[in-house]
């Protein structure tokens, strides 16, 4: 069995929480615990999702170790285990709006290019 190195380890590490915020109904998971623990049963009903494939996704979340679950009675209530991840999703989120507004404003040059017949050929 091959030993991993540190830095190997932690890029696999990284490759695992990337992994997992793959899927964006992983990411409104995310945001949702953000704003407090919840059971399957709200995330459910929140999501519109059936209950097999929020409990799968909380799986796949909590396996990765961004979120907590803790058995109260009968419910499993889940918690965001670093709020630090919110702010990286939030940070994400600003990256992929400065592209949009950039290609947002291509095509907007590309109208006005066309309509006043700039566009050289």
């Amino acid at each position: 069995m091959k030993t991993l190195t540190l830095a190997q380890e932690i890029n696999q590490l990284h490759a695992n929480i990337c992994a997992a915020l793959a899927d964006s109904n992983r990411i409104l998971l995310l945001y949702l615990l953000a704003e407090g623990p919840s059971n399957v049963t709200s995330l459910v009903e929140k999501l519109a999702l059936p209950q097999p494939t929020v409990s799968r996704h909380l799986k796949v979340l909590r396996e990765r170790g961004l979120v907590h679950a803790e058995r109260e009675g009968q419910s499993v209530y889940y918690t965001l285990v670093d709020e630090r991840v919110i702010k990286a999703l939030d940070l994400l989120r600003t990256v992929l709006a400065d592209r949009l507004a950039q290609q947002a404003s291509l095509v907007t040059q590309a109208r006005q290019d066309f309509t006043t017949n700039e566009i050289q050929y």
